[in-house]
């Protein structure tokens, strides 16, 4: 199971932040609307990533 968070995790920064990166780019057509989803997605990877020890969370 952790390692499907750490996958999911993982996958969730590396999308947001493709995305994040091409909102900055000038006339890249994309809308501010996917830099929102984008920012939420980062943490919720984050999030995944930092529950998946025994230990204290993030």
């Amino acid at each position: 199971m952790d390692t499907t968070k750490i996958g999911l995790g993982a996958l969730l920064l590396v999308v947001s932040s493709v995305l994040l990166l091409a909102i900055g780019t000038r006339g890249s057509g994309i809308p501010m609307l996917l830099g929102g989803i984008a920012a939420l997605g980062m943490a919720a990877g984050s999030l995944l990533i930092g529950v998946t020890n025994d230990g204290p969370t993030v």
